[in-house]
């Protein structure tokens, strides 16, 4: 009998825990992450098997911590969770105030006021009964971010003095360093920019002395923005770059991102476009693994205008198409984010009206007791007054109110509609219920991708507008047809177009459907360059390919977000659509296996064909069986572009 390794529950064991848990907050400090995380999650191990409750909250609030400073919030709200729920089990309030609080700094960072105030409120309520002065002074200061977002800097400052003062009596350096950043933050919004240089000054004194690097970054990049804003750009310059070095000293993705653009800006305004373009690249390429659409947003916007500059108007319309992409998808998110903050401030207003109705009420009264002794009919005059005046007080709130309940819905259903033209709709409730969306793995999946052959020379010989409008005039009938076949549109990448059949609910007939699309838009592009050609109109031809097998599908990015699909199959799909031909349905032999007993098809084998990365691969032609066409198939002519 084989005797298995267990870990006792020693004195030694749990030192041995502890120090793990303090090396790896060290590593934290200094920007070395993945070493921390390394440590967190040994130390996890050990006290799971100790069973340590409280060790193991401390292990999950690090580990979050840690996804935190390298721009993975939704995994940092998870293990907040966990680490909140871990204390609860031993009733640890301070840990779990301060879970509390980290929760509602990950909504403040993702826009959800509302929730955020919620989390931080939850946090205060617990930290005033044990009189845990730090992490009040820590939420107090979150909620002054709050203001700062809504542009209340009147209130914003007023917190964060409060928890300047908190943090000075505790002699919290830390704590000071971070709120001396934010108070520079709040006098650079109201351009009272000596006061910010000054505390912006104190804050990044205070991070060297105590050598906390991430705050040092935070601090270096405002400092950058600080005199961008003013218009000196060389000193700009110069602290951008500071904060690129330390961010890349210690791995920060976010302000590597951010700072790799901010510099490529500048650049071009300085008429060095070759430099702004390189590193303004280099920004997108982290953007786009973060997923971070606000950066990958300004990073386009930096390359449309250089390239512009350095006389490359292909380059620059790509980038530019790219930046207005990024847009809608901004707008979408702030489009939520007000109503969000509709909500918020829906519930000042009734508490206004309270207030309001509780002090008539009080006046009332005192009136009635001050003027007992008068006749009665004078009475009676007077009191009708004060409940007139209170009628139409509440009748005129109320019908404030009435009035942003309607405003609010008009919002909301706007927002509905940009949520679900983005995402689908059992993707898109889940989000809304939970604040983030599992990824799934899909058995089977198909995978269509579009390509114009020979797009470069045909967009050579059409106007920048036309060429766009041309494009838009073939994705906008490509989309009438994924939505008649209930396929999914995934998203298009310059002149491709990609869909999904199957996802996010498998259904039977996708794979048939899939391939009734194709062909579909295939007979819509020959029929297209028919009528171009009538007019002596530039036209496409399109490749098509199609293949089926596992996927993995979900959310990209944290805050501005992307449906999207992984692996192996989506690799194939894009080689079967390469090695087409123009107006073919191409399809891979995996996918013709699967379907080659549907009656409605043809098949045309075209033997092994070679694909970059895949090797031979056997693929057939797919045309229409003309004799079992489905009656509802719609005629081009009916799909209005």
């Amino acid at each position: 009998m084989t005797v298995k390794s267990i870990v006792q529950p020693t004195a030694e064991n749990k030192k041995s825990a502890d120090s793990l848990l303090n090396i790896g907050v060290k590593y934290q400090d200094t920007g070395k992450f993945l070493d921390a995380m390394v440590l967190f999650q040994k130390c996890l191990i050990v006290y799971q098997k100790l069973g340590d409750q409280k060790g193991i909250g401390e292990s999950f609030n690090k580990i979050a911590t840690t996804h935190y400073y390298q721009g993975d919030y939704l995994k940092a709200l998870s293990y907040y969770t966990k680490c909140k729920e871990t204390y609860e089990k031993i009733d640890f309030k301070k840990g779990i105030s301060s879970a509390l609080n980290n929760m509602g700094a990950v909504y403040y960072y993702l826009g959800n006021y509302p929730k955020a105030l919620e989390f931080y409120n939850q946090a205060i309520k617990i930290q005033k009964k044990i009189g845990d002065k730090k992490i009040i002074a820590a939420t107090t200061q979150n909620i002054g971010g709050i203001y700062i977002d809504i542009k209340d800097y009147t209130n914003a400052i007023i917190y964060s003095q409060k928890a300047n003062a908190i943090y000075k009596e505790l002699k919290d350096s830390t704590g000071i360093s971070h709120n001396l950043n934010g108070a520079g933050k709040i006098y650079m919004m109201q351009k009272q920019y000596a006061k910010a240089y000054s505390y912006f000054n104190q804050a990044l004194k205070i991070a060297d002395q105590i050598n906390d690097q991430q705050k040092k970054i935070e601090v270096l990049y405002n400092l950058g923005e600080l005199f961008h804003t003013q218009g000196n750009l060389i000193k700009s310059l110069s602290y951008y770059n500071s904060c690129l070095k330390s961010a890349q000293r210690i791995n920060s993705l976010q302000y590597t991102a951010i700072s790799q653009v901010a510099i490529g800006t500048i650049l071009n305004q300085l008429g060095k476009n070759d430099k702004a373009i390189e590193k303004c690249k280099t920004g997108l390429e982290i953007a786009e693994n973060l997923g971070a659409i606000s950066v990958k947003k300004e990073a386009c916007k930096c390359l449309y205008e250089a390239y512009k500059s350095s006389g490359d108007a292909k380059s620059a319309l790509n980038f530019y198409e790219k930046s207005n992409v990024y847009n809608d998808s901004l707008q979408s998110e702030e489009t939520s984010n007000k109503i969000l903050n509709m909500e918020f401030q829906k519930t000042m207003l009734m508490d206004s009206i309270a207030y309001v109705t509780k002090e008539h009420t009080l006046e009332l009264r005192h009136k009635e007791e001050v003027q007992k002794k008068e006749k009665q009919k004078n009475l009676i005059i007077i009191s009708l007054c004060f409940i007139l005046l209170i009628t139409v007080a509440l009748w005129n709130r109320l019908n404030y109110v009435r009035k942003s309940r309607e405003a609010l819905k008009i919002e909301k259903d706007r927002s509905e509609k940009l949520l679900l033209n983005i995402l689908p709709e059992e993707i898109a409730e889940e989000l809304k219920e939970k604040g983030f969306v599992n990824a799934r793995d899909f058995n089977l999946v198909s995978i269509l991708f579009t390509d114009f052959k020979s797009f470069t020379q045909t967009a050579e010989k059409m106007s920048p507008q036309d060429l766009v409008e041309e494009i838009n005039v073939c994705f906008k009938a490509f989309d009438l047809i994924s939505e008649k076949y209930d396929i999914e549109k995934i998203k298009t990448i310059g002149d491709s177009y990609m869909a999904a059949g199957g996802i996010p609910n498998p259904d039977q007939d996708s794979l048939k459907n899939i391939v009734l699309a194709g062909l579909e838009m295939q007979e819509f592009m020959i029929e297209r360059k028919n009528q171009n050609s009538a007019t002596n109109k530039p036209a496409f031809e399109m490749r098509l390919g199609i293949h089926a097998g596992p996927i993995v599908a979900g959310i990209v990015g944290v805050k501005k977000f992307q449906y999207d699909v992984w692996g192996d199959t989506v690799n194939t799909a894009s080689r079967i659509e390469s090695n087409g031909m123009a107006g073919k349905v191409n399809i891979s032999d995996s996918l013709y296996n699967l379907i080659k007993q549907e009656k409605c098809f043809q098949f045309e084998y075209r033997g092994n064909i070679y694909a970059k990365g895949k090797g031979e691969i056997k693929m057939y032609f797919v045309v229409k069986n003309n004799i079992f066409t489905d009656e509802n198939t719609i005629l081009i002519d009916e799909i209005h572009v």
